[in-house]
């Protein structure tokens, strides 16, 4: 190994080595409860930064930059990085080992409680783009992100780390057995693009399962129209309320019995056969339904 080679695995934080000195010297012991697993793979890491397509111009928002290794990547690419942090005892740490960066800004806080339109406001006002690049605790993974895509932030992709089995969910396809709600929820607002699986031994400590990168695109207006969100998503919802159960019988369950015939009405102007079970229909399909069911 040469001497720059030597001297760049010194400086990067995500490695076996540095990973532990950092942990060690701040005495840091890891909370179960806040999903703490940290990454020490640096060819992960630049997967997911290429993945984010970022540049000067463009700002990041970081959730759950733990001790800051892919805070410190994103640093090198982006003009602006902002980086949530829940647990106040790594505070100290990401201050520490991101001091060189100073377009890097750490915010002790709960993403699920903060006002992120407020935040974009205060921290991308002079960015010309922003993405969220993270690596999620499996625990919130569903509400963070419904979160980011519900509140209709100004973002450009959203590309995280989060447990192979969610992500396989929201890149399905109808007709597949992983395809469901979520996939419907997201598909709704983005493309999602699977990056790449990672193992779960590139982890301290390492995580029961594996964890995949996903890309989602958002979309400039929705996979399709609908006039009613939320009663868009109420409707996807009960379809999938059962999964063995046919479209039908979900359908009479969420609006009840007596509005059998009028269901059986709709579908048929939908072109739906009512025998068809939840996981194979498509967006626009669930848009039809939604649309005609008052």
């Amino acid at each position: 190994m040469s001497e720059e080679q030597r001297m760049k695995e010194h400086v990067q934080i995500a490695t076996p080595k540095r990973t532990k000195d950092i942990i060690a010297r701040h005495g840091f012991s890891f909370k179960k409860s806040l999903g703490q697993n940290f990454l020490i793979d640096q060819n992960i890491l630049r997967l997911i930064v290429e993945a984010a397509e970022l540049d000067p111009s463009q700002g990041v928002l970081e959730i759950g930059p733990g001790i800051g290794a892919l805070t410190q990547q994103l640093a090198m690419k982006a003009g602006k990085v902002t980086a949530i942090e829940i647990d106040n005892r790594l505070i100290p740490i990401l201050q520490e080992v991101l001091q060189e960066h100073d377009h890097v800004n750490i915010i002790h806080g709960d993403v699920l409680k903060l006002d992120l339109a407020a935040l974009f406001e205060q921290q991308f006002a002079a960015v010309s783009g922003v993405s969220v690049v993270a690596n999620l605790p499996y625990y919130v993974t569903t509400p963070i992100l419904m979160k980011l895509l519900e509140e209709k932030l100004p973002l450009k992709h959203i590309v995280v780390m989060i447990q192979k089995e969610v992500a396989e969910r929201m890149a399905a396809s109808p007709g597949s057995k992983t395809y469901g709600s979520l996939s419907v929820a997201v598909q709704y607002y983005c493309v999602p693009k699977l990056v790449c699986t990672v193992p779960h031994t590139v982890f301290i400590p390492q995580p029961n399962v594996d964890s995949a990168v996903i890309k989602l695109s958002l979309r400039d207006k929705p996979a399709v129209h609908v006039t009613d969100e939320a009663r868009f998503f109420k409707v996807v919802q009960a379809c999938f309320a059962q999964r063995r159960k046919t479209l039908m019988n979900n359908l009479i369950a969420f609006v009840g019995k007596e509005r059998r015939e009028e269901l059986t009405e709709l579908l048929n102007e939908c072109g739906i056969d009512p025998s068809r079970r939840g996981e194979t229909l498509s967006l626009e399909e669930f848009a039809a339904i939604s649309e005609r069911l008052k």
